[in-house]
């Protein structure tokens, strides 16, 4: 069957979305954290907490930040968040988070948010796109790798027996 493309465009988040979106946000890091298993999910909680108040001080009037609801056509289908920073080089960009409805899931929107995002940074004359994926998000780290992102830092972790 031939993979359908799917098209997406964002708008700037609405106070009202990005209000949503932080909860449900600091609550999936934290369980994201947890799972990794650099930390119990009570610490990962207050980490959670603590990186989007550092992050996201302004909420979505922080400078440098800013978060997108992703459209397909008039139906909201995920978010995007993007910190802009320039460096000796030029505009870099960094993309803290992105998200695709449960239900969208493995349908080409999770691709079609990274075109558009990559979209929006070369509009910008961003020279580089950066992200962190957790070692255990095997679907977003192969959705990653067929989009040219390479790693620039890999921490590993063997469990020893006592």
């Amino acid at each position: 069957m031939p993979r359908v493309t799917v098209t997406v465009h964002l708008e700037p988040m609405t106070v009202g979305q990005y209000a949503e979106y932080r909860v449900g946000a600091e609550t999936h890091y934290a369980e994201s954290v947890a799972g990794s298993g650099s930390m119990s999910l009570e610490n990962a909680r207050q980490k959670a907490a603590d990186d989007f108040a550092r992050l996201l001080p302004d909420g979505l009037a922080t400078e440098g930040h800013e978060l997108f609801t992703v459209y397909d056509g008039d139906d909201p289908v995920g978010m995007l968040w993007l910190h802009f920073e320039r460096k000796p080089d030029g505009e870099h960009a960094f993309g803290y988070d992105f998200s695709v409805r449960e239900d969208l899931r493995r349908h080409g929107y999770g691709r079609a948010v990274m075109v558009a995002a990559e979209r929006l940074c070369r509009d910008r004359g961003v020279l580089s796109v950066g992200l962190n994926v957790f070692g255990n998000n095997t679907g977003a780290r192969a959705l990653y790798e067929q989009m040219g992102y390479e790693p620039t830092s890999i921490q590993m972790r063997k469990w020893l027996s006592p």
